[in-house]
Parts: C-alpha cells; structure tokens; sequence
C-alpha cells in the first residue's frame, strides 16, 4: 500500500469525478413590513377581543349621543337672559294650566262615578262642554277676568305682525277668548296690511287697537311686559300700548257657527 489516498475509502466516499450533492436553499429572510402584514392576515379574533370590540362600540355611540344633546342645547346657553326668562315664565304658566285642566278632569270623573243618574250628569257635561266650545271657536259670547291693552299708533307704524306678535303671546299665556276692535279671534284668524292699513279676517281696523283679553291677568299682563316683548316692540315703533287688568271683561264679538264640507263626528 502506497501513501496515496483511496478514492473508495470511507474518508472520501465518493467517486473521483462525481459533482458534489446539491445543497437545500436557505429560507428567505422577511422584513419587517412583510412579518407586520402576515400577523394581521388573516385576522385572528378570539371572543374576548369580540366583546372588548362591541363594547368600545356601544360606548362611542353613548358619547356621540351625548354630544349631540349637548349642541342641542346651546341654542339656550346663548340666549339673552330677558328671553330665558320669557320662556321660562311660558313653561310655568302651561304647566299650571295643564294642572288645572287634569284637576277638572279629574272632578268631572269623580261627579259621574258619583252621580245617582249618571246619564242627567253627563248630559250636563256635554252642555258645559258645548259652551266652553263655543267660546273657543267664537260662537258664545264669554266674560270673565282678564286684561285690556291698548295701542295708540299716532305715526301708522304699526303693522299685521306686530299685532299677531301680541295675539300669539296672549295665546301662549293663556289667552281663552281675544276680541281686537269688535272682531272676535279664533284659531283659523288671519291678520294683513300695513302702516297703519291693517285687517283682521278681512275687516279692516283703525289705531287706536282695543285688545280685549279673558284670562289670568297674573299671566297675560306680565307676557306683554316683559324685557324685548310686545309693549317693548311698540315702543320702538312710536306707538304705545298700555295694559290693563281687570275683572270682569266682556267679549261679545261673535263669529258665525260654520259646518264643515267635509270633516263629520265619528261617534
């Protein structure tokens, strides 16, 4: 045996000539923005991020709600304080007749469960229920207490809106029956004209105008008084107006009973 190396021999066990096995690619190497991506997708949600999720939901949408009533309200934030009170005294004075209207009520029940001829009482009822129609749609004369106002307007600067102004407050203080220079107003009354020109349901009316108003004078005079209301807005016109209480006012002004083309009781 020479010293040279046997090409069969377990320290060099392949062939001479023979090409060397080929090697198993290396895995290619990710980068950071590929790994990022590949735990993202696809999404692996358990049930505790499920509910962690609906609950992040449903609290966004309570601070949204939240919001949004918050805005609603700033209408009142930036109002004037003379208008805050206004409003302020309108709730009041609806509440009260609210109250007093399911106090009424209230009797009204407690005569007829009461009544030994129940069927006397309720024709009584409907009497006195005809007759409280019959003011509200200017059919029935009314008296009453209630209020007087009346507006001088020496330069004819007064024009429909300023008087339809005063109706609506009367009405929202309480106002039951309203009659302007003998012309009764009800819920369908239209008012027109200008400078002094004005009409009320198509009759024309001249200055001095002759509020006659039946209702709480505790409520309708302070109504037209108050800061940047009625009297306030005549005032800057030139004209005045001037308010009075009083307790018996008659309105008589009396508008015809109309029967409706259409409309027919469902009773």
């Amino acid at each position: 045996m020479n010293g040279e190396e046997n090409p069969q021999s377990p320290q060099n066990p392949q062939p001479a000539g023979a090409s060397p096995p080929p090697r198993s690619p290396e895995p290619r190497q990710m980068t950071g923005r590929q790994r990022l991506a590949a735990g993202l997708w696809p999404p692996r949600v358990t049930r505790a991020q499920l509910i962690v999720a609906v609950l992040l939901f449903v609290l966004g949408l309570g601070l949204a709600i939240q919001v949004r009533s918050t805005n609603d309200d700033s209408a009142l934030r930036g109002a004037r304080q003379e208008d805050l009170v206004r409003i302020l005294d309108e709730l009041d004075g609806r509440t009260e007749r609210l109250e007093d209207e399911k106090q009424r009520l209230d009797d009204q029940q407690t005569e007829l469960e009461n009544s030994s001829d129940q069927a006397e009482e309720a024709r009584k009822q409907t009497r006195e229920k005809e007759q409280q129609l019959g003011i509200l749609a200017g059919t029935v004369a009314a008296q009453g207490p209630g209020i007087t106002m009346t507006v001088q307007d020496p330069g004819g600067t007064v024009d429909s809106d300023m008087l339809l102004d005063a109706i609506q407050e009367l009405r929202a203080a309480g106002a039951e029956a309203i009659q302007v220079n003998g012309v009764r107003v009800v819920a369908a009354t239209y008012l027109s004209g200008s400078d002094g020109d004005i009409e009320v349901d198509g009759k024309r009316i001249e200055a001095p105008y002759l509020f006659k108003v039946i209702g709480k004078p505790q409520d309708l005079e302070p109504a037209l008084n108050i800061p940047g209301g009625v009297v306030q807005t005549l005032e800057k016109e030139q004209a005045t107006a001037t308010v009075a209480a009083d307790e018996e006012i008659v309105v008589d002004a009396l508008r015809p009973a109309k029967r409706p083309d259409y409309a027919r009781s469902s009773s």
